[in-house]
């Protein structure tokens, strides 16, 4: 698992390296159905947190997360 704080810019700098879908207020809950789909992470932003095209909620990134982890990596430098 990976988890990481960060800051609108560097959301944006994530996202465009990687798809992301908005869920809403709620992230469903994964069925058996949807296991195994490949690997993702969830990015949340709350109500205070938003700006611009970003909405409040749930956003799920479909990526692999040895890239994902990359580009957090990235961030660093």
């Amino acid at each position: 698992m990976l988890r990481a704080v960060l800051s609108l810019n560097e959301c944006e700098q994530v996202v465009r390296k990687h798809p992301v879908t908005f869920f809403g207020d709620s992230f469903p809950s994964l069925s058996d159905s949807q296991a195994g789909a490949g690997d993702f992470a969830v990015l949340k932003f709350g109500a205070e947190e938003t700006v611009g095209e970003w909405r409040p909620g749930f956003y799920r990134l479909d990526s692999d997360l040895g890239q994902l982890n990359d580009a957090l990596r990235d961030l660093q430098r």
